[in-house]
């Protein structure tokens, strides 16, 4: 069997200020994380250059000078790969690589490329070739023979690193073949959900912008709970989409805060709209949600650009109007928190460090918790079944043996008190 050969890329980043017209995010703050991004994927990035100009070329997206200057560093630091910092048409990247003599790939690419090297589920993989699929379709007749290459460098890789063919309509039949497969999937995990809901937990989602420490979060709210075990945690790392898979955890904390904890994938500034569109069906968990925490990395100096991001992601999916916390998360890394607002859906953590996590919990015991009431108890000696069940869902303050029956201290949730109001010591 042949191998692929492995690529190293060495790359020059390119992006455009279009001056005169508002962007989301500043170029320099874009450029950075269009950088983490690179170096996510694996690629060492050799050079940063931003050409400023009030409407892109429709032949090649920057300017003739600009071209020849990109050319001319890529022969100067020997890069063998181009990304550009928004998204090319088919013919723009053609144009490009055959003015410059080597390999360009867009913002899209490369976040697809990373979602593709993530992904282990075969629900994340559809949903990467899905997306891809999506992605290229409409740039066949400007990219040509491209997209019909075995490759194993960025752009050309895919889940099983599979030739993606040039035909139209091979491509359309794949397409259906995929939806058709994950709404399969979807049904399997409909029932998965129904099983949830009628344990009637509610469900608390993790929520934001990729590495704004959403994974390690999860596992200090885990370590934390009664029945934490360390095969439970879930994978975190400190780089941009560390993982792609949706990780559903039960916590039990003290006086009967009992929920269920997941975490979604973190979103991205220009998020590719093909991604977002074919990740719905995992995002989907949230809409089920009962409370959002939306996590906030309060150490990059632009987390209110994040912040807008990760809102905007939240509307598209119809589920901005649920009850949102705003989790400042990493203020360990930050001297002056004085611009974090201050109100009762705010909160300012570490969940590195541990700051605050007691008031998060609280937070969350708040908005989802059960509220408990404090019932002095005379069981009935042939009623010791309700005894038994009341050691198991309530918490149990004291219990003494009397002649007249086994007389408890008890705080129960309140959905509970009328089972046992029968029995309260008069």
């Amino acid at each position: 069997m042949q191998t692929q050969e492995v690529i190293h890329n060495r790359a020059i980043l390119v992006g455009m200020n279009h001056t005169g017209r508002h962007e989301e995010i500043d170029i320099e703050a874009s450029m950075i994380e269009l950088d983490e991004l690179a170096q996510a994927a694996g690629v060492e990035v050799l050079a940063t250059t931003i050409q400023n100009r009030s409407a892109v070329n429709v032949a090649l997206y920057i300017g003739k000078g600009k071209v020849e200057e990109v050319r001319n560093l890529c022969e100067t630091l020997e890069a063998n790969l181009i990304i550009f910092n928004d998204e090319l048409s088919g013919s723009q990247i053609r144009n490009l690589e055959e003015a410059i003599g080597v390999d360009v790939i867009d913002r899209t690419t490369l976040i697809l490329d990373i979602f593709a090297q993530r992904a282990t589920s075969k629900e994340a993989k559809l949903q990467v070739e899905l997306a891809q699929l999506k992605y290229r379709l409409p740039r066949l007749t400007g990219l040509g023979k491209k997209l019909s290459r075995l490759g194993a460098g960025i752009g050309t890789r895919g889940p099983g690193e599979t030739k993606l063919e040039t035909d139209r309509r091979h491509i359309l039949r794949k397409i259906d073949y995929i939806k058709e497969e994950l709404q399969e999937v979807k049904k399997v995990r409909e029932v998965q959900r129904s099983q949830r809901m009628k344990s009637e937990l509610p469900i608390v989602a993790l929520v934001g912008y990729t590495n704004a420490g959403k994974s390690t979060l999860m596992n200090v709210l885990l370590r934390n709970s009664q029945e934490y075990e360390v095969d439970r945690e879930v994978y975190a790392e400190n780089m941009l989409f560390a993982t792609l898979e949706v990780s559903l955890r039960k916590m039990n904390y003290p006086d009967n805060l009992n929920f269920l904890l997941t975490d979604t994938v973190g979103f991205v500034s220009k998020l590719p709209h093909n991604l977002v569109d074919a990740f719905k069906a995992t995002l989907e968990e949230v809409t089920y949600a009962d409370l959002l925490l939306h996590v906030i990395d309060a150490s990059n100096e632009n987390y209110h650009l994040q912040k807008e991001t990760t809102l905007k992601v939240l509307k598209e999916l119809k589920v901005d109007s649920k009850k949102i916390i705003d989790v400042y998360n990493k203020v360990d890394a930050i001297e002056d928190i004085s611009s974090i607002p201050k109100d009762e859906n705010t909160l300012a953590i570490s969940a590195l460090e541990g700051i605050h996590l007691d008031q998060l919990i609280e937070v969350i015991r708040r908005e989802v918790g059960t509220s408990m009431i404090e019932a002095e108890l005379l069981i009935p000696y042939n009623k010791g079944s309700v005894a038994s069940q009341l050691h198991e869902d309530a918490i149990v303050l004291s219990s003494e043996y009397q002649e007249e029956g086994i007389f408890m201290q008890v705080k129960v949730p309140a959905t509970d008190y009328a089972k046992i109001k029968e029995y309260e010591k008069k």
